[in-house]
């Protein structure tokens, strides 16, 4: 029970920090102060827990848990943390503290999910499952928001083709305006892009934990990258101003038309992804 109650804390861990990433990925693109505050407070609730758990291990053991590799990725993660709180509290530094905090997550991730927890633990099937649940959930999550993405945008050429035609009709008021659409584009990859980064992250360590043989180059791999480079592409130029308007909504749409193509073609050249 002890070793259950253990794993399913560092499995909220983990999502906490997920959860912050997104919070803090928002605020890095967009300053929004909500999102900055709610990334600051999730984090310190995984602070606290990974602090605790840290200072619990040191009176277990009776020293200080750097001795072995798989102590070290936890102590490195928790100063990880530590750093990026106090650049927020006293530095302001956006950037340094949202790639503090990926990097951070990666090696909690990866100490919450090692080979080496797995095998010593007698629910080592359990974590293994839902390192996969978790990531399969965080990739539907994100083709979710690309889908709204993608919705959007097309309103957005509906609308400018009317306006430009100026052939209205009744339902025309039940569109949104331009101005609507693209923010609602913008927010849909605010939240799909740092989604789909965690669910890889997460994919990658489920595969290097559960399968024997498995290859980074897998056709699903590289596609899913791919997507998250296209969609980083098209968030990066326009924001520096040289993607807009007809042009930004059509980039959202043919980077959609990946995602189908990855989701049902690389599933099926797939090694491993079996579930098509």
């Amino acid at each position: 029970m002890a070793d259950m109650t253990m794993a399913r804390l560092h499995e909220v861990m983990v999502i906490l920090y997920a959860v912050s990433l997104v919070f803090y990925f928002i605020d890095y693109l967009n300053k929004d102060r909500v999102a900055h505050r709610s990334a600051f407070w999730t984090l310190s609730v995984v602070y606290l827990m990974q602090t605790i758990f840290l200072v619990m291990y040191i009176f277990e053991m009776k020293r200080f848990p750097v001795l072995s590799l798989f102590e070290g990725i936890y102590f490195y993660a928790w100063l990880l943390i530590t750093l990026s709180i106090v650049l927020h509290l006293f530095y302001k530094v956006g950037h340094a503290v949202f790639f503090l905090n990926v990097i951070g997550f990666i090696f909690m991730t990866i100490h919450t999910f090692a080979p080496m927890q797995i095998e010593q633990s007698p629910i080592g099937d359990a974590l293994i499952s839902e390192l996969l649940f978790i990531h399969i959930t965080f990739a539907i999550l994100s083709y979710a928001a690309f889908a709204m993405s993608f919705v959007l945008a097309i309103l957005y050429l509906l609308v400018y083709k009317i306006l430009k035609e100026k052939k209205w009709s009744k339902q025309f008021n039940r569109l949104p305006s331009l101005q609507q659409a693209a923010t609602g584009i913008k927010a849909s990859l605010f939240i799909g892009i740092p989604f789909l980064l965690i669910s890889l992250i997460l994919g990658v360590q489920w595969a290097h934990v559960a399968l024997d043989k498995w290859s980074f180059f897998d056709v699903k791999i590289l596609g899913s990258f791919f997507i998250l480079a296209v969609y980083g592409s098209v968030l990066f130029l326009q924001r520096s101003g040289k993607l807009t308007g007809n042009d930004y909504a059509w980039a959202n749409v043919f980077a959609f038309l990946f995602i189908i193509i990855n989701f049902f073609l690389g599933s099926k050249l797939s090694e491993f992804h079996f579930w098509i």
